[in-house]
């Protein structure tokens, strides 16, 4: 297998939390750590920034994707592996996930729920079989989690949705379930 390539949405902001930093940090360092390759937003901003840097300093590959219109706004990091500026925000999630084996959501914003949101529905409609998983530091995704129990609740998707999603609590967790679905 070539060298796994993992999609990090994440937020263009830190959040308040010092923990959400701390896990971005973490996971950068472990992608680099096990050879896989960080496919991101390509924004030196936020959560986008801390994973990249992370995972640059200690030696990992990276290809960021960042859309013409936020090339300033998310202070464009061009010092990566690979670096492609698309027209669109619809292409840049595609291109982020044709180049990835498995998609994280750390903690965001409304970006990185669309991105979210846009994975799952491609896995609900059987368009992929790639994993996606929450990384729930300190419960951040449990109102999204108690939501998508409830749009299954109120029939308005199969149980199976929920499946589809993996959350886990730490970078180390995540990482074991990572070498498990993607067999490295």
């Amino acid at each position: 297998m070539p060298q796994p390539s993992i999609c990090v949405f994440c937020g263009a902001r830190s959040g308040q939390n010092p923990a959400y930093t701390q896990a971005a940090n973490d996971l950068g360092q472990a992608l680099a750590r096990n050879n896989w390759r960080l496919v991101y937003g390509a924004g030196d901003i936020g959560l986008m920034g801390v994973v990249a840097r992370a995972t640059q300093a200690d030696g990992g590959a990276t290809l960021g994707v960042i859309p013409t219109h936020l090339m300033q706004d998310e202070v464009a990091k061009t010092d990566l592996t690979q670096f492609i500026i698309t027209e669109t925000m619809h292409e840049r999630k595609k291109v982020m996930f044709m180049n990835c084996d498995a998609i994280v959501v750390l903690p965001g914003g409304a970006g990185s729920l669309d991105e979210f949101f846009e994975v799952l529905t491609w896995r609900q409609l059987d368009l992929h079989q790639k994993p996606i998983y929450l990384l729930d530091t300190n419960g951040y995704w449990s109102p999204l989690r108690a939501l998508l129990a409830h749009v299954v609740d109120q029939g308005f998707a199969d149980q199976s949705l929920l499946n589809f999603i993996q959350t886990v609590a730490g970078v180390a967790p995540l990482i074991d379930s990572l070498r498990r679905d993607l067999n490295v």
